[in-house]
């Protein structure tokens, strides 16, 4: 339990200032914000652990119109700092 809890927090979302918007998405295009605002590697898996998209992002914003509607996780790397939401594709 001990080393669960240590590893979490760098799991659910270590990256300073990070904001994932519109969600859920309903334009095909959702915008990832950091305080760092570096280059990101971006990662989607389906529910059932399939990856779905990657990709490198230098902007903000992601387009996900290839995505058919429904929830996904949403995993994004910047520098040696990890983030996982849940997106959800309407």
């Amino acid at each position: 339990m001990t080393v669960a809890s240590a590893q979490e927090p760098t799991a659910s979302g270590d990256i300073d200032g990070f904001t994932l918007y519109p969600n859920p998405a309903t334009n095909g295009k959702v915008y990832i914000y950091t305080a760092a605002n570096a280059t990101k590697e971006v990662m989607i898996f389906d529910v059932l652990g399939t990856q779905v998209l990657q990709t490198t992002l230098t902007g903000s914003e992601l387009n996900i119109s290839d995505l058919d509607a429904g929830v996904y996780v949403l995993r994004v790397i910047e520098k040696d700092k990890v983030a996982t939401r849940k997106l959800i594709v309407k």
